[in-house]
Formats: C-alpha cells, sequence, structure tokens
C-alpha cells in the first residue's frame, strides 16, 4: 500500500507545487540521503514534429515538456536525490523509418527511457528496435491505440492510452446513449476513414462493437482514403450518394478539416456527424480553421476529466503557457511524462528492469485523465484508460458523455451545416 500512496503523490503534490500553488509539498515524503545520486534523467519525447502530423506533435511535446517543467519545480525526483527530467526531443517526421532511427539515436546517446510518438505505425517501428536493442530502454506510449502494439511480448512497452478495442466500444455505447436520449434513431450510416494503421484497426473494432452491441442503424457503405489527401470530394459524393442519417469518420487534423468543408459543400444533410474515436474533431486547428461549421461535430475520445480540479490546474497553465486548450493529446502527453516520474520515483533508479518492476505495480488514482486508477496489466496496458464524447460548442470541446463527467447537454440531431449564418 505504500507504494500507492507514493504514486498517488507524485501526482498531485507534484504539479501542485510545480505551479507554485501555496502549501504544496513535494513529490515524496521521504529524505533521498543514502540514495542513487543521478543529476539527470533523460526522457527521448519522440513525436511528429514535422510530416502529415506536425500539428499533432506541436502539442503532444508541449504536454511532455509542461509535465517534466512541474516535476522538476518540485524537487525533481527525491528518491534519486532530486534528479531533474532532461526532455531530449526526437521527431519522427511521421514515417516509420525516421521513426525508428530516432529511437536507436535516443539509445544511443543514453536515454533512460522514450515517451511517445501518437501515430501507431510509428510506435511500431519504435518497439522493433526495443526488441532489437542489446540495452533495451522503457518506451511509455502516452498515445497510440492500436490494438497490438502490446501484443508482442515486449516487457518495456508500457501503454498509459486506450486500445481501440476500448474506443471502439466506448464509441458506439455513447451513440447508443444518445439515441435513447433524444428519441431520435439513425437508419443509415457512411464510415470514412483513413487508410493508416491506427485508421483500420479503429474502423475494425468499432464494426466489431456496432455488431456486438446491435447498433440500430445499418452502416451501408466503408470509404477508405489516404492520409496525406488533399481533396475528398469524390469520397463525400459517394457519402452522400448512399443517402446517410449519420456520418462516422476516423480522421487526423487535415483531412477533418477538408471532410466537414466537403460536407458543406455538397450539402450532406445528416442528423450527425461522429468520429467514433478520432484525433481530427477535436484537435484546435479544427474549430480555428471551421469556425461555425466546425459546431456540433461529435467525437469519442481519450480526454481528460474537465471536474477534476487537479485537470483545471493543469489546464490553465497549459492555456497560460501556449494559447491552446488542452485537449487529448496535450493531456495524455503530460500524464505519459507525470506517470514516467512516479515509476521513476518507487524505482529509485533508472535501470530499465527497475522501471519494469516499478511500472507493474502502478497504481495512480488521481491524474488528469478520463477514466479510472492507472495500472498496467501483463501486456503493459492501462486497464484504467477510458473515453469520453466531447461535442464542438463555441469553439471549444466540450464532455457530454459519460454523464458524471459531462461538462453540457448533447445537441442532437445537429443543426444543417448550410444554416449557421
Amino acid at each position: 500500500m505504500a507504494l500507492r500512496r507514493r504514486g498517488e503523490a507524485v501526482n498531485r503534490r507534484t504539479v501542485l507545487k510545480g505551479m507554485g500553488a501555496a502549501g504544496a509539498v513535494g513529490v515524496l515524503g521521504f529524505p533521498a540521503i543514502l540514495r542513487a545520486q543521478v543529476k539527470e534523467i533523460k526522457i527521448g519525447s519522440i513525436q511528429p514534429m514535422t510530416g502529415v502530423l506536425a500539428v499533432v506533435g506541436k502539442t503532444t511535446r508541449q504536454g511532455n515538456q509542461l509535465a517534466v517543467d512541474h516535476v522538476n519545480a518540485a524537487g525533481g525526483i527525491r528518491s534519486m536525490g532530486g534528479a531533474k527530467l532532461v526532455l531530449v526531443p526526437a521527431d519522427t517526421q511521421s514515417k516509420p523509418e525516421v521513426a525508428r532511427a530516432e529511437a536507436e539515436r535516443l539509445i544511443r546517446d543514453g536515454a533512460d527511457v522514450m515517451v511517445g510518438a501518437f501515430d501507431s505505425g510509428n510506435i511500431n517501428a519504435i518497439i522493433q528496435v526495443i526488441k532489437q536493442a542489446t540495452k533495451p530502454i522503457p518506451l511509455m506510449i502516452d498515445i497510440g491505440a492500436a490494438d497490438q502494439l502490446t501484443q508482442q511480448g515486449v516487457k518495456h512497452v508500457f501503454r498509459l492510452f486506450v486500445t481501440t478495442t476500448v474506443l471502439g466500444q466506448r464509441g458506439i455505447e455513447y451513440m447508443l446513449e444518445m439515441f435513447k436520449e433524444k428519441g431520435v434513431t439513425p437508419k443509415r450510416g457512411v464510415f470514412l476513414h483513413v487508410s493508416d494503421l491506427f485508421g483500420q484497426v479503429q474502423a475494425q473494432r468499432t464494426m466489431e462493437w456496432h455488431k456486438k452491441l446491435n447498433a440500430p442503424f445499418e452502416v451501408v457503405e466503408i470509404i477508405t482514403y489516404p492520409v496525406t489527401t488533399q481533396d475528398l470530394s469524390t469520397e463525400v459524393a459517394k457519402a452522400k450518394a448512399a443517402k446517410p442519417d449519420l456520418i462516422l469518420a476516423v480522421t487526423r487534423p487535415n483531412d477533418a478539416i477538408l471532410l466537414v468543408q466537403e460536407l458543406y459543400k455538397q450539402r450532406v444533410d445528416v442528423l450527425a456527424i461522429i468520429g467514433p474515436g478520432n484525433p481530427g474533431f477535436y484537435h484546435p486547428t479544427f474549430p480555428r480553421t471551421l469556425g461555425k461549421l466546425a459546431e456540433h461535430t461529435l467525437a469519442n475520445a481519450p480526454w481528460y476529466n474537465p471536474k477534476s480540479s487537479l485537470t483545471q490546474k493543469v489546464a490553465a497553465d497549459y492555456e497560460k503557457r501556449y494559447g491552446d486548450p488542452l485537449t487529448t493529446e496535450s493531456s495524455w502527453a503530460y500524464q505519459g511524462v507525470m506517470t514516467i516520474a512516479d515509476i521513476l520515483e518507487r524505482a529509485r533508479t533508472t535501470d530499465p528492469d527497475s522501471f519494469v518492476e516499478a511500472a507493474r505495480k502502478t497504481n495512480i488514482r488521481e491524474h488528469v485523465l478520463s477514466g479510472g486508477p492507472i495500472q498496467f496489466d501483463e501486456r503493459g496496458d492501462n486497464v484504467g484508460a477510458s473515453t469520453a464524447m466531447v461535442q464542438i460548442r463555441d469553439g471549444r470541446p466540450r464532455v457530454v458523455y459519460p454523464k458524471p463527467m459531462a461538462e453540457i447537454p448533447v445537441v442532437y440531431p445537429i443543426p444543417k451545416l448550410w444554416e449557421r449564418g
């Protein structure tokens, strides 16, 4: 039980002290004497800083950095003599081969642990490096959902984020709850999704849960397109021809904007536009670019808990520093580093095997995320990870489900795109 109490302290207390909160205490309440005196701990932040996912990489890197700043301002890793965290930047360029090369560089240059990397294909490339390394180091997947990432028997890999299975299940469950609450049930849906690894797996899992939960609408068309697309006019014309009541989409930020613009141009009339597991519909660039066209779009996402006082403090600090609201990318990237700090505090060393041992005993009850306590199973998945359904309202994503986390009631059916002034 002592380990659990310490896990709680490194998150709540570290954040409070790191932000200068009055009366906050340090990371842990025991002295650091007679422990390993490590001056700094290198965390390789491997994110998509350039390429098609660069807009996401910016926010994930910011989340990683904010957590580093909070931990260091609170005294660093006390069990290692106040060792400071140092974020070592790496850029996947949104390419698996580059992700592999960057992971090799981080290990070669002495990184103690890695965090990243948003895109499941890139993360898989990083995992192959860890599998083949003579001296592997741990990887904390802050964002990356494809189920198979943690199904390869690599003990140094831990995933904070949800799996595509959880995303698929929660996405359909929230839709069913919304249909029941509002008394309006669609009959026909069209599913559009990107063709990268995440898009393919997320579409598969969503359709599996559509069948398992006996969703009342038929998916009459599934349309796939490349993540690098610059034009969705043909795909949207095909979707419109299917006469849907519902548009389902798994997108990245750039194509999310293209999709809604094209739905507007072609006047596709639907009850709702929903991302059952969608990084594109809630990113700050989406409402900023689309304005009123973004309003009322729904996305099921691994979110943060807006009703938590801890989250509110972190969100305020994030927005003050970076000018954008806290979202999935920034909140889970933040908690990824905070979880690493918690594990290091309990491991009392940067030794990779000791990190793994401490990680398996993680039980962080107070954190910024949706879901329950952060605990890792035998595969390295966080069993407490869950999602929320958010809806763009007044230019910001707001939680509408689950009800205990809801900030506002859902609007459904949504106003027509071309009747929004």
